[in-house]
């Protein structure tokens, strides 16, 4: 990471003891990761997805807390989220619900090969040691930390992080901020589910997954992007059109100015795969996919990570 993006990087103070470490613009494996402290304790939400940036965010977390923080949540398995995993000192505890861990294992460094020209530096896979399936509580100092499963949404499992005392919610990838949502992994009405019930936790500051710090009207925005996709998906299916064609003439309306719309592709491929019965989170041909997205795109696009 060069120095310009080093700078861009921030800590976003969103609470008392809450962190938002916000690495702009939020485009593709551009992340946001967490910092909770309270009580002479320190956890970490999500990594980086290079060694520089993983480093960053690692100084970023001296500057609140000058020990090894106890323990780092991983929200879901992809690699701009997990692999600065190894950054961070072996006897923090790292945690996610089961089938992340099985995906952050079988996904190894596959996405170094999408882009390999990528500086990624010294990262790795560390898979989490701790893992739960629906529900897991845990204590930062006087803090009480919820973490719960949502998905399929994003991908087939993701979980995110719920701090009531504080009202703050680390929706990881599930919601994502002036950002184009991405469900090739997981499910558009898993997404639209558990947005909803995010909702319902009505929270006052949302960390999304990419893209600037927001409030509970992220979910709203996100919930009104899947309403379209689907409608998109049931016109097209009706028609017996590619998810190609279907996104080509699309009228993206108030989501045009979104970052990475190229993604409306891969949202309408799982839309249809849905709607022809395949269960949500289960894989399709992500080869295939980034094919039609590059013919939408007219080229790969690219990762500033």
């Amino acid at each position: 990471m060069d120095g310009s993006a080093r700078m861009a990087a921030r800590l976003q103070r969103v609470a008392d003891g809450v962190h938002a470490y916000v690495q702009p613009p939020g485009g593709w494996c551009v992340n946001n990761a967490g910092i909770v402290v309270d009580g002479g304790q320190c956890a970490v939400v999500d990594t980086a997805a290079t060694r520089a940036r993983a480093d960053g965010l690692r100084a970023a977390v001296r500057t609140l807390y000058p020990a090894e923080p106890a323990l780092l949540v991983n929200t879901h398995h992809h690699s701009d989220h997990t692999f600065g995993n190894v950054a961070f000192a072996p006897e923090t505890l790292i945690v996610a619900n089961e089938r992340t861990r099985t995906q952050i294992i079988d996904n190894d460094l596959h996405l170094q090969q999408l882009w390999p020209d990528v500086p990624w530096g010294d990262v790795g896979v560390r898979p989490p040691t701790l893992t739960f399936d629906e529900a897991l509580t845990v204590r930062v100092g006087g803090l009480r930390l919820e973490l719960f499963t949502v998905g399929p949404a994003h991908t087939a499992a993701d979980l995110v992080i719920w701090i009531p005392d504080r009202r703050v919610l680390f929706a990881g990838d599930v919601a994502l901020s002036q950002v184009t949502p991405f469900t090739l992994m997981g499910s558009v009405r898993g997404s639209l589910a558990a947005l909803e019930r995010l909702r319902r936790l009505e929270p006052d500051v949302v960390v999304p997954g990419h893209g600037p710090v927001t409030g509970p009207e992220v979910l709203d925005a996100n919930i009104a992007y899947f309403r379209w996709v689907a409608e998109l998906v049931h016109a097209g299916e009706r028609d017996r059109r590619t998810a190609l064609d279907i996104a080509r003439d699309a009228e993206p309306g108030p989501f045009r100015t979104w970052l990475d719309g190229e993604r409306l592709v891969a949202n309408v491929r799982r839309g249809l795969a849905e709607a022809a019965g395949l269960a949500p989170g289960e894989p399709l041909d992500i080869g295939a996919a980034f094919a039609e997205i590059i013919a939408f795109n007219g080229s790969l696009p690219t990762c500033h990570a």
